[in-house]
């Protein structure tokens, strides 16, 4: 079938190539056009330099190649999402089916991206995440994600057109959960980068990481997500993926800023999008917004946006009121 993916940053084009792989007719849609004459002759792309495009992989620069499409994949970077949906939505066909697949709360509003996506398109929208780096899969690593829309008809749709034997797609009707578990761990996924940087060990991150899903769950549930959903890939399962690796761009971001960087300073040397950045001042807003404690978030948005010091952030943290880990201790 016909597919277009709208974004030609790292994830946009190793979907694309997973996509065309599958055999379907694909066009990657990019802002940057000055980039597809190198794209369209080496068959690279600077932001995934370890992948090669496939001969059949088409790009343009023009919305109008999204006409026709059966499948219509978002990937634009969360920032620039609405914008980008605008200027696709009159190229989309009535009958095709739209994914979300940007990680990211919108600053402002703290809509998530399946959200805007639906705003700006008037289309019903699956949200397809987990623990996925777009390096690995443009690689054919064994990777699973998760397709998750209110109807299950257009969630197995597009688990059928991403499946593969080394891309393994589970469905959930609970994108609310989805969404929110692959947006917020990038904060966690930048704490954690702190961590390392400032040299503490894996006990530390354990704890970081093991409460902050604590907190995300919490958020989720006050919005109507399923707990269980924080368990699953996009939860605990992004958590773990993005928290350990160094493909993480938070957590690269976040070693940079335990080292005494400053974080702008800290976003440039990573030299791409660090999504956590931005949610983590739309997760601060979010929890405020719907009253609940997120403290690890909150401790974030100090350092990014307040001047804490990644040192005092660990001392803020440590130095809360004792309390249960569960809510609900179960004593009388």
């Amino acid at each position: 079938m016909k597919v277009s993916v709208v974004g030609s940053g790292a994830w946009g084009t190793a979907l694309a190539i997973r996509l065309c792989k599958n055999g379907h007719d694909v066009t990657m849609w990019t802002f940057e056009k000055d980039l597809i004459p190198e794209m369209e002759t080496t068959r690279r792309n600077p932001r995934l330099p370890g992948a090669t495009l496939p001969e059949g992989l088409k790009i343009s620069g023009d919305y109008a190649c999204i006409r026709g499409s059966r499948l219509v994949v978002m990937a634009s970077p969360s920032f620039p999402m609405r914008s980008v949906c605008r200027g696709a939505a009159p190229y989309i066909d009535e009958t095709a089916v739209v994914v979300s697949v940007t990680k990211g709360i919108e600053d402002g509003t703290c809509n998530r991206m399946s959200q805007i996506v639906a705003e700006e398109t008037g289309h019903k929208v699956v949200v397809l995440t987990g623990p996925s780096h777009a390096e690995e899969v443009s690689l054919d690593i064994p990777t699973g994600l998760l397709a998750a829309c209110e109807d299950q008809a257009l969630a197995e749709f597009v688990q059928d057109a991403f499946m593969s034997e080394n891309l393994r797609v589970y469905t959930s009707s609970d994108p609310v959960g989805a969404e929110l578990g692959a947006a917020l761990k990038n904060v966690i996924a930048l704490c954690a980068g702190i961590c390392d940087g400032l040299g503490h060990g894996d006990n530390t991150k354990a704890m970081l990481m093991t409460r902050g899903l604590t907190e995300l769950a919490r958020l989720g549930v006050a919005m109507g997500a399923n707990r269980e959903t924080f368990t699953g890939l996009s939860g605990v399962g992004d958590l773990i993926v993005t928290c350990t690796s160094m493909h993480s761009r938070n957590r690269r971001a976040g070693i940079l800023i335990g080292q005494g960087k400053d974080v702008q300073t800290a976003m440039k040397e990573v030299g791409a999008v660090v999504e956590g950045y931005y949610a983590a001042k739309s997760a601060w807003a979010l929890a405020q917004k719907m009253g609940v404690e997120m403290p690890i978030t909150e401790a974030a948005y100090k350092v990014l946006y307040e001047g804490l010091s990644a040192k005092d952030m660990t001392h803020e943290l440590l130095m809360r009121r004792k309390k249960a880990e569960s809510e609900d201790a179960g004593w009388l």
